[in-house]
């Protein structure tokens, strides 16, 4: 299998090339091209994991409902392109199964078959940060596929970090995290603009994305003309 990121920028896409026998996993409805040799079979569960509740626990933490599965159905190679909604970079990460990923609402875009999803549920911390209640958390040793709104970066942490909770791509579980508020108070965060931080300790990496999809959408909505039924 050859997983490569393609046009890196903006308008980032994957090109997957899967051999006879492999198989690749990404959300529903990412997939715009596939060779004529692809079956795409959707389905609500990954691995054998969950079936309808595992597809509940997708929804909560800002995924799709249904998984996507490509594979080749002649023998022959076949070839996949992948692409996220937002306008955005793409991030290839190699895990190597020593530590479980945490994806944040809407990041996840696609991974082996050889990775297990599940739903990490975020309890009280969750309804503080003002996002989604619950984390993808991506297992296993093989290609992970996440997407951000603006750029990417990776960012190795010794220590501590502090990150805005609707910057948050994905993270390694070997680092631990607190809901914050950005100023003083409540209310000095309220007046400077600023919401709810996450304040990462430990040792670990994290991917953050520059610009904020729901921030964004909060700004252009208004500016939108009403929907006609």
């Amino acid at each position: 299998m050859d997983v490569q990121v393609v046009e890196r920028g903006a308008f980032s896409w994957v090109h997957v090339r899967l051999e006879p026998g492999e198989k690749f996993i990404s959300e529903a409805g990412a997939m715009f091209r596939a060779s004529t040799n692809i079956d795409i079979n959707v389905t609500t569960r990954n691995r054998g994991r969950g079936g309808i509740l595992a597809s509940v626990g997708r929804m909560l933490a800002g995924e799709s409902f249904f998984l996507s599965t490509y594979s080749s159905n002649d023998g022959k190679p076949g070839d996949v392109g992948l692409a996220p909604t937002h306008q955005g970079q793409i991030q290839k990460i190699e895990s190597d199964g020593a530590t479980e990923w945490l994806c944040a609402g809407g990041s996840y875009l696609g991974s082996s078959e050889s990775l297990a999803l599940d739903t990490n549920f975020q309890g009280f911390r969750g309804m503080l940060s003002g996002e989604s209640l619950s984390f993808i958390s991506v297992s296993g040793a093989g290609v992970l596929l996440v997407n951000a709104f603006g750029k990417i970066s990776g960012i190795d942490i010794e220590g501590g970090l502090t990150v805005d909770t609707g910057h948050v791509v994905a993270f390694e579980s070997s680092l631990d995290y607190s809901i914050g508020k950005a100023g003083g108070s409540f209310l000095q965060s309220f007046l400077a603009g600023e919401g709810l931080v996450m304040n990462f300790r430990g040792q670990g990496r994290i991917y953050v994305q520059s610009h904020n999809p729901d921030e964004f959408g909060r700004e252009i909505g208004p500016l939108l003309p009403p929907r006609r039924r």
